[in-house]
């Protein structure tokens, strides 16, 4: 198992030391930045392989413990400090992840990746519990794979037709996929059950002929709902 290195250290122990961080470093600012922004932005400044120190700064434990948790698994040390109700995590890539380019470019299009999946959505809500919490995760979700290799289609059925109309919170990552090829099926059935026909926004009607094929063809299907 490969050594994991984390320290942290609290308010007072660094206003009572010089930090010195590399002129080298990579700065990512990610205050402000929603769940999981602050993890996509260190994946990519890891994974480009051209920064062997790369400073981020976030202001929410939960964006601290992701960020920390990924850059320890991608075999990085992380030094966090707390300042000023934000936390600095300095994190130091490995010599083998800067030289070898090549196997960093492989391992992006190994495990989790999402290119080719086809996404089947049936809710507008990710999850049980509070609507709005999964309202949330759902537009979470979506984010995070505008930042991923294009999924090959989106399906949406049920509740999640509500995703594709006038209004829907999540309509700019759905065009931003769409832009980058991912094709977005919307059942006609659900649209005309919920009386959406005319506020669909993106997508193409479809039925129920058209997306069984896509469920049943090559692709890895991943249900959501």
């Amino acid at each position: 198992m490969k050594d994991i290195y984390i320290k942290i250290l609290n308010k007072t122990a660094l206003d009572n030391m010089e930090r010195k961080i590399p002129v080298s470093s990579k700065l990512l600012d990610c205050r402000g930045m929603a769940c999981p922004l602050p993890v996509v932005e260190t994946k990519k400044a890891v994974e480009t392989g051209n920064d062997k120190n790369i400073l981020v700064i976030v202001d929410n434990a939960a964006a601290r413990e992701n960020v920390s948790r990924f850059a320890a698994n991608a075999g990085c040390r992380v030094d966090v400090t707390e300042k000023d109700s934000c936390w600095r995590l300095e994190i130091t890539v490995p010599d083998s992840k800067i030289k070898n380019k090549e196997a960093v470019d492989g391992n992006k299009a190994g495990a989790g990746t999402t290119a080719g999946n086809v996404y089947f959505i049936t809710t507008n809500s990710l999850g049980q519990g509070s609507a709005d919490l999964g309202e949330v995760l759902m537009k979470s979700l979506l984010v995070t794979l505008t930042q991923q290799e294009p999924p090959a289609a989106l399906l949406f059925l049920n509740t999640g037709v509500y995703l594709t109309v006038e209004g829907s919170p999540v309509l700019e990552q759905l065009r931003v996929l769409a832009g980058k090829g991912t094709e977005i099926l919307v059942c006609g059935t659900c649209l005309n059950y919920y009386k959406l026909n005319q506020r669909l926004a993106l997508g193409a009607v479809s039925n129920m002929l058209e997306i069984n094929t896509r469920l049943t063809g090559p692709h890895k299907i991943i249900t959501i709902g």
